[in-house]
């Protein structure tokens, strides 16, 4: 490529990169930061809220039935038991339950109480959308802006591949090999040499973030090319006919009754037990298993029990997420996507700096040009 036509699509591509940068400064870094802040998801809350993880044994020691009576004692009248998440390992059991929806509420919010898995204790109750961890879920799935905000996280994602991609091209020497683009003196500005050495050495952490969040922002438009998608037992999910689901005020069979039936099938430790609802009329129950909980559902009209399906292999969709949130990828990983939150932050103030010297530089030049040519100005006259 001749030298001129490669020097304009720099400058080109420097002013693609400068400008999605500066546009999008604001929305870059409380996403990056919450992103980063919400790898340790778990660490976070018991830190948070130590007097929920406050628990004599992390071994259930009591029936399903005894639980949801300790839970449904702290539960307003129109509240009723969802489900029930049993820990893994230490750590105490988590019951939701729902209540009909409220005017003006875009979804239902429910109630979130935590037990001792020994005695039943209540160790805490919040409503599912409070607190500080899910304040940073919201600010970094949809910037807190209802309807829209998940959309305008995506575009963000998009921006971010395409600044990755710049700012690949603008890393990379205009003269001399690769090897140049290593020194950390490329230009006379600490602030600008910070800049493209974070840039580079973060490139593909930060190129599979944006696109992971992009992917999670438009399931509708990427889940064409989810080749392992599977429909459900009941067909294609339907999550608003889901959130729309209220439990059952009476069932015909119990929880001790539903765990009962499902234990002959028990592929590993309880993990959950699910409430018949309206639009579900089956209790379900999960126990730990390799490649997925095995979930088997009884009947509550008539206590018919479905045995568990082989583990489905993971979705695409599923991938997506996991990279993007590190869940089960392991200590590395997550520490590489906590990296990858922050310094996404630290370039936009970098951005922000050399683009405000080159301003200042630039007004300088102009002054200077100025003083030069009134001397000649005068003169002439």
């Amino acid at each position: 490529m001749a030298t001129s036509t490669k020097l304009r699509l720099r400058g080109l591509w420097l002013q693609v990169h400068k400008w999605i940068g500066l546009t999008l400064a604001v929305l870059i870094i409380p996403i990056s930061l919450t992103g980063s802040a919400l790898v340790w998801h778990d660490w976070l809350d018991e830190t948070l809220n130590p007097g929920r993880y406050a628990v004599t044994s992390g071994e259930p020691a009591l029936a399903p039935s005894a639980y949801a009576e300790a839970a449904g004692a702290v539960l307003a009248p129109d509240e009723h038991i969802v489900s029930i998440r049993y820990p893994e390992g230490e750590g105490p059991l988590l019951a939701a339950a729902a209540r009909p929806p409220q005017p003006g509420e875009a979804r239902p919010v429910r109630t979130n109480v935590w037990l001792d898995p020994a005695d039943g204790r209540v160790l805490d109750t919040a409503r599912s959308d409070s607190g500080a961890v899910r304040v940073l879920h919201v600010l970094h799935g949809s910037l807190m802006v209802p309807g829209t905000g998940r959309q305008i996280v995506g575009w963000v994602g998009i921006a971010m591949c395409v600044s990755c991609l710049t700012g690949l091209w603008l890393w990379w020497p205009v003269s001399g090999g690769m090897k140049r683009g290593f020194r950390w003196r490329r230009q006379n500005s600490a602030n600008a040499n910070l800049h493209h050495q974070m840039g580079f050495w973060i490139l593909l952490p930060l190129a599979m973030l944006s696109f992971t969040g992009a992917w999670i922002s438009f399931p509708q438009f990427f889940g064409r090319f989810d080749a392992v998608a599977q429909p459900s037992r009941s067909g294609a999910p339907d999550r608003a006919r889901a959130a729309r689901a209220r439990p059952l005020h009476q069932t015909r069979i119990s929880e001790d009754s539903a765990l009962s039936a499902a234990r002959p099938h028990a592929t590993g430790p309880l993990a959950t037990i699910t409430w018949p609802t309206d639009q579900s009329p089956e209790w379900k129950v999960a126990f730990a298993r390799e490649g997925g909980p095995a979930e088997i559902e009884i009947a509550d009209s008539t206590g018919a029990v479905s045995p568990p399906r082989p583990p489905r292999p993971e979705t695409t969709a599923r991938t997506m997420r996991r990279w993007h949130d590190g869940t089960g990828m392991g200590p590395v990983w997550q520490v590489i996507i906590f990296i990858g939150g922050i310094v996404p932050a630290a370039l936009a103030v970098t951005g922000i700096v050399m683009w405000l010297r080159s301003r200042g530089w630039r007004a300088k030049l102009k002054r200077k040009r100025r003083s030069r040519l009134s001397p000649v100005t005068s003169a002439a006259e």
